[in-house]
C-alpha cells in the first residue's frame, strides 16, 4: 500500500501514542542510574498564560511542551510501525 493511500489521522494517532508512551518510559527511567539519559527533557512554550479580558469574555491562552529523549525515540518507532502496518 502506498504511503499516500494511508490515512494521515492514523499516523497522527501513532505519533501521539509514541510521544505519550515514550514520555512515560522516560519518567520511569529517571530512577534507573544507567538509563538517566532517557529522562533528559526540554520544556518550551509560554511560562505564564496569556489572558485576554474583554469584561464579558475572558480568554486564557497557554501552551507548554515538555519533550524528553524517550519520547523522541517513541515517535521514531511509531513512524516505523506505521510504515510496516
Amino acid at each position: 500500500m502506498a504511503t499516500r493511500e494511508k490515512n494521515i489521522w492514523v499516523l497522527l494517532v501513532f505519533l501521539l501514542a509514541g510521544l505519550v508512551v515514550g514520555g512515560l518510559l522516560g519518567k520511569l527511567a529517571s530512577g534507573v542510574p544507567w538509563l538517566w539519559w532517557l529522562s533528559y527533557e526540554q520544556a518550551f512554550g509560554l511560562e505564564n498564560p496569556l489572558i485576554l479580558d474583554l469584561n464579558v469574555l475572558k480568554l486564557t491562552f497557554g501552551l507548554m511542551i515538555r519533550i524528553n529523549v524517550a519520547s523522541i525515540i517513541g515517535m521514531i518507532l511509531s513512524v516505523f510501525i506505521y510504515r510496516k502496518v
